[in-house]
């Protein structure tokens, strides 16, 4: 098949699109290789095109930098229609030669690496005790910042996090069996003083099992029996405006854990399975590294969780 249209055409186009998305297991990606074959099809149709060919795919990725867009949008986009030529050539509905073409159609290159946004000490300091925790959701927001900047874990982490998670390991508390991206799973090791900020929340809270983190509502009551992930997001920006450092997302307190456990003293390989990076399988490996739950990296993280009022 050499027309892109006919492949719309077909019953089988949502199914070889679901194919793609199934292929990965990250939301983020999933929502650009959603989008990217329909945007894809929308500019082929915009003129007369070759039809589902390397030279098609090509003038596709030039149209994509003349946008401006960055070189990582660039090469997820890229991706996503190589992934949709596989496809498309496994169920017969591409020649195996197209597809292969496809497959060979460089991304944008990239500049450099982006090293992202992370806080200092001070930051970090200023940033947890942002919340109110004469309140409910104040001490519920404290306890989530805490495990973010504490233990770096992910938005969907914290939402997920259970209170079977919580467990004692060589005498100290971690977040245990932890289900990481791509279904890793890891063990987190606890600086108390986040395990004193969730025992400040979940103690007047009345919160016991199931969930750590509950939805609160405008009268300060507990509300559900789990967080979204986008509250998660949501409620960070305003204690950032509050500590002078806006625009910080979740992701940046995760490698404000990361920088703030190397600088004190923390060893990388350490600090890799405290965040369940996915080159912690190769680096057992080659170093043969145990986990170390008695000296862990966090520990050298001093920030200070103030008592709750009454």
């Amino acid at each position: 098949m050499t027309d892109l249209i006919a492949v719309q055409k077909i019953a089988g186009w949502e199914k070889l699109k679901a194919l793609v998305l199934d292929s990965v297991s990250s939301p983020i990606t999933k929502r650009v290789y959603n989008m990217a074959p329909d945007e894809f099809l929308g500019w082929f149709q915009q003129a007369p095109r070759p039809g589902f060919t390397k030279a098609t795919v090509s003038a596709w990725r030039v149209s994509l930098e003349a946008r401006g867009l960055g070189s990582s949008s660039i090469i997820i986009r890229m991706s996503a229609i190589r992934k949709l030529a596989a496809e498309a050539a496994d169920n017969g509905l591409l020649a195996p030669e197209l597809a292969a073409g496809i497959s060979r159609v460089k991304s944008a290159k990239t500049q450099g690496i982006r090293t992202g946004n992370w806080l200092s000490q001070r930051q970090a300091q200023t940033l947890l005790s942002a919340p109110d925790i004469a309140t409910l959701r104040g001490l519920r927001d404290q306890a989530i910042l805490a495990v973010l900047l504490g233990c770096g874990l992910r938005r969907s982490e914290v939402a997920a996090l259970m209170f079977a998670h919580l467990q004692q390991r060589d005498g100290r508390w971690c977040i245990v069996d932890l289900v990481g991206k791509h279904g890793r799973v890891r063990t987190a090791p606890m600086p108390t003083w986040v395990k004193v900020a969730i025992d400040a929340w979940t103690l007047p809270a009345d919160v016991a099992d199931g969930h750590v983190f509950r939805s609160v509502n405008r009268a300060d009551r507990v509300t559900g029996d789990r967080l979204g992930e986008k509250v998660v997001w949501q409620l960070i920006k305003p204690y950032a405006e509050a500590a002078g450092v806006p625009g910080i997302a979740p992701h940046d307190l995760r490698r404000t854990c990361a920088k703030l456990c190397r600088a004190g003293g923390g060893e990388l390989e350490q600090i890799q399975l405290l965040l369940g990076h996915a080159s912690i399988q190769t680096t057992e490996r080659y170093l043969g590294t145990k986990q170390d739950l008695v000296h862990a990296p966090n520990d050298s993280i001093r920030l200070r969780i103030a008592p709750a009022a009454g």
